[in-house]
């Protein structure tokens, strides 16, 4: 069964839960087992679910959210998430963001263009405007005792499985090797990699 009003599309009004207070977009449409919560706002033209829990967020036009949660986050336009990709905790996501299968992000931003193709982690890290993250990447953030910051800066590339050992910081158009472990700061332009990781070259 599919139910319109001529401002969003509910494929199965069986399957899906919208809270009274939650707020949806002209054109939007909401696939099954989708449940959206709390103080809401979803924009324009969105695709949202199946399988997908949003809550106390606020959502761009133009989105994809696919079999995903996101809870306490900002999300800008023509973003896409998913499958199996959970946000949480004050996220802020940037214009034309791609974030892929099982990625997991917690109080962090993301500048536009990023991408974040699939299995990555990434905690208390704020990430600039065109930088790819790539497969298996981890922010070890937590001490112990502590969180601690990452910051990784405009058209940084970063390989896959790499490890950044915050508090790091690593420079504007910086990569790091496949499997590098990064605990100390990565200067500008400049290729990491290794463990621990160590500069190979610098970039042009």
């Amino acid at each position: 069964m599919v139910k319109q009003d001529h401002k969003i599309q509910i494929i199965d009004p069986k399957t899906t839960y919208i809270d009274e207070q939650a707020k949806v977009g002209e054109g939007t449409t909401i696939y099954p087992n989708t449940t959206i919560l709390g103080k809401t706002t979803i924009g324009k033209n969105c695709e949202i679910g199946p399988n997908s829990i949003i809550q106390d967020s606020v959502i761009g036009d133009d989105c994809v959210i696919f079999f995903s949660v996101v809870k306490g986050s900002q999300i800008a336009d023509d973003v896409d998430i998913g499958p199996f990709s959970h946000l949480r905790g004050d996220v802020k996501i940037g214009k034309g963001v791609h974030i892929g299968n099982y990625v997991e992000m917690v109080r962090s931003t993301v500048g536009s263009q990023s991408k974040i193709g699939h299995q990555a982690y990434l905690g208390d890290t704020t990430v600039g405007e065109r930088v790819n993250i790539g497969s298996g990447t981890l922010t070890a953030n937590f001490d112990g005792v502590s969180k601690h910051q990452t910051i990784i800066e405009d058209e940084v590339f970063i390989g896959a499985n790499t490890v950044l050992v915050a508090p790091v910081k690593v420079g504007k158009g910086a990569k790091t090797g496949a499997g590098a472990v990064v605990k100390q700061d990565v200067p500008e332009k400049t290729l990491v990699a290794g463990v621990p990781a160590e500069v190979k070259k610098k970039l042009s």
